[in-house]
């Protein structure tokens, strides 16, 4: 088919807006990457919009080697893999038994789940109820609260409702128990699901701060996310202020905001390395390799 003038030109168009909505997209992450790589007094003067004046890695340097940083960055990476793994499997056991139909009090028990997607019993009675379960000042508290989601569990019933009940029926009649029918039947053809409550749920854990604000006293227990955000705050009550806002370590000449910038781009940089890999698996059918009916 002829390509007409006025094709062309909306081509063009659609192609310039897009042009324009990355760049508004990316140009934020790429300005932190510069900062992390830039001088932090030389920073400090402006006009460093587009690549690193000074080039140097010392701000890199006091984040590794800043132990209250290394601390927080294992603590991130441990909650987030913790609590990913056992969000991921409770999830999913809790979905696949609500989704039987064959389950006593079924109805009930979803609209338990629903009801607390509504309402919540607020912050303070939450507070109570972790004290209660000695779950302050603990590396748990951020991990347990969070086990099962009641959005991603309502979304997995859904989804293992649409499995064909002939797949179950068959490994019923091989002699399959419900553990079995869930793990070697149901979990293989779960993939799209699991990897995406995976990555929300990651996502979630990693870039999580208000729990450790609230819920966590231990310096050697806070999250690095926690850490940016009050090392952000810091740098907003003293801008005006440049030994403040300034030098972390005499030896170099990085600051606090190159050092927030540094972590920034260290946090990102695990989320960035897992999503393609799972990217993939959101545009594929939720039946993957399963009998249709």
């Amino acid at each position: 088919m002829r390509r007409t003038r006025e094709d062309k030109i909306v081509d063009i168009a659609n192609y310039a807006l897009l042009f324009i909505i990355g760049i508004v997209t990316l140009y934020p992450f790429y300005y932190t990457v510069i900062c992390s790589f830039n001088d932090g007094m030389d920073l400090l003067k402006g006009g460093v919009y587009f690549w690193p004046r000074k080039f140097t890695v010392d701000s890199y340097k006091v984040f590794l080697g800043d132990k209250s940083w290394q601390t927080a960055f294992f603590i991130s990476t441990a909650r987030t893999v913790v609590g990913t793994v056992f969000s991921v499997i409770l999830t999913c056991v809790f979905s696949y038994g609500l989704s039987r139909k064959e389950l006593m009090f079924r109805k009930f028990y979803t609209f338990l789940v629903v009801f607390t997607m509504y309402f919540s019993g607020g912050l303070i009675p939450y507070y109570v109820l972790l004290r209660n379960l000695h779950l302050l000042n603990s590396f748990w508290v951020y991990v347990i609260p969070g086990m099962v989601s009641s959005f991603f569990t309502i979304t997995g019933i859904n989804f293992f409702r649409s499995i064909p009940e002939s797949m179950i029926e068959a490994a019923r009649i091989d002699g399959a128990g419900e553990l079995q029918i869930f793990w070697k039947v149901c979990m293989p053809v779960s993939l799209p699901f699991i990897a995406t409550l995976s990555l929300f749920v990651a996502v979630g854990q990693w870039n999580s701060w208000l729990d450790a604000a609230y819920f966590v006293r231990d310096e050697n227990l806070k999250t690095m996310s926690f850490k940016m955000m009050t090392t952000i705050n810091k740098i907003m009550a003293s801008s005006s202020n440049v030994n403040t806002a300034g030098q972390i370590s005499a030896s170099n000449r990085s600051t606090g905001f190159t050092v927030q910038a540094t972590a920034m781009v260290i946090s990102m940089l695990p989320i960035m390395c897992v999503y393609p890999f799972l990217q993939k698996y959101f545009v594929q059918g939720l039946m993957l390799g399963s009998v249709k009916e």
